[in-house]
């Protein structure tokens, strides 16, 4: 509730003050530069050398769904006979966003059902075995649906043999600071890949850190060659914006410049994104002690092993109809548990439901 309120209060702050001018303004097609500027430092690091070398181009988007959409029509747009490489699962609107664009689409192998964990050297066999150069949608931290992400060595492994067959990563980052609690933690994978000097591109969205769902504030960015193919890019990504949307809106874009470029207001910010992610750790922890206190024998070491608001279960959709049914427990058919909506309150009633459905597995 606290960190709700500190929004509400900021929002009408902004709203109050720069009301009377932007009612009457339209942003520009790439966006609040000063928004822009902000995210790319949270994503690439403050004391980025790309940042200072201008080598990366970037727009304000429509969240994280709109910063994919960009992307997938550019891609179409420079490389029409190229495919995005796409996990084993994703998010689903992943599949429609690169349909939409005609961008064809295939796999790689990800979960592993069996461990309910990452499934690591099918990765890697197909990341080897994909065409040189191929395009690969990565989560950047808090797989969703799984919550399953490599570990550091692994992402270090990951980005050696995309630099071998000289792929292009592009990260999803859904969830920063939602994962670990650290924005700057939750963006290693990212700076991996740029220490080992791969042009990636980024997705970013404010909708869950920030809570600024309904505001549709997100940004797109891709590193390039130099400043001039920098220019260039976001001159592309623009033009691709215009027929589209034509401009961002504005209010969103206030509130996150306001917010991360202020330091006492960016210090609250922190402090509460790890207050949430805290939060949900400890969910996990309480749902796996309450499984095992009472008694179930099945293992559960993969609620707190996953991380982020998603928790893949291993639950069939019959257990999951079951939850339904008789226990008013409400979760996508593929046993993905919302740990966002796991309390104190009820996180023992849901460990009792799943032992009652799970026990004749």
């Amino acid at each position: 509730m606290v960190f709700v309120v500190h929004f509400l209060v900021l929002l009408w702050f902004i709203l109050m003050i720069d009301l009377p001018n932007v009612v009457r303004e339209y942003l520009p097609m790439g966006g609040s530069v000063k928004m822009v500027d902000e995210s790319l430092k949270l994503a690439y690091g403050e004391n980025s050398e790309l940042i200072k070398d201008k080598r990366i181009a970037a727009v304000q988007a429509l969240s994280g769904t709109g910063a994919c959409r960009l992307f997938a029509d550019f891609q179409k747009r420079f490389l029409p006979d190229s495919q995005i490489y796409i996990s084993v699962p994703t998010w689903s609107n992943h599949h429609n966003i690169w349909r939409d664009a005609d961008v064809q689409q295939n796999t790689f192998r990800y979960y592993l059902p069996e461990t309910r964990g990452l499934d690591y050297n099918g990765f890697m066999e197909d990341i080897k075995n994909a065409p040189n150069g191929s395009f690969f949608l990565l989560h950047a931290c808090a797989h969703n649906p799984t919550g399953v992400d490599p570990t550091e060595e692994q992402w270090r492994e990951i980005s050696h043999q995309f630099k071998v067959k000289g792929h292009f990563a592009f990260f999803d980052m859904a969830y920063q600071g939602f994962a670990s609690g650290s924005p700057e933690g939750d963006a290693k994978s990212i700076r991996i890949f740029l220490e080992d000097g791969h042009p990636i591109g980024c997705a970013q969205s404010y909708a869950k850190n920030m809570g600024l769902y309904g505001q549709r504030v997100g940004c797109l960015s891709l590193v390039c060659e130099d400043e001039k193919q920098a220019v260039a890019v976001k001159s592309q990504l623009q033009q691709i914006a215009r027929p589209m949307y034509s401009n961002p809106p504005v209010h969103g874009a206030l509130v996150v410049s306001t917010i991360l470029g202020d330091p006492e207001l960016k210090k609250l910010w922190l402090n509460e994104v790890k207050g949430m992610a805290d939060r949900i750790i400890g969910m996990r922890t309480a749902l796996r002690e309450n499984l095992e206190k009472i008694g179930s024998p099945l293992p559960w070491e993969h609620i707190t092993n996953q991380i982020g608001m998603f928790c893949y279960s291993g639950l069939t959709p019959e257990q999951v109809d079951r939850l339904t049914n008789e226990f008013h427990i409400y979760m996508t058919r593929n046993g993905r548990i919302s740990m966002a909506g796991v309390t104190s309150g009820n996180v023992g009633y849901l460990a009792n439901a799943i032992h009652e459905v799970t026990k004749s597995a």
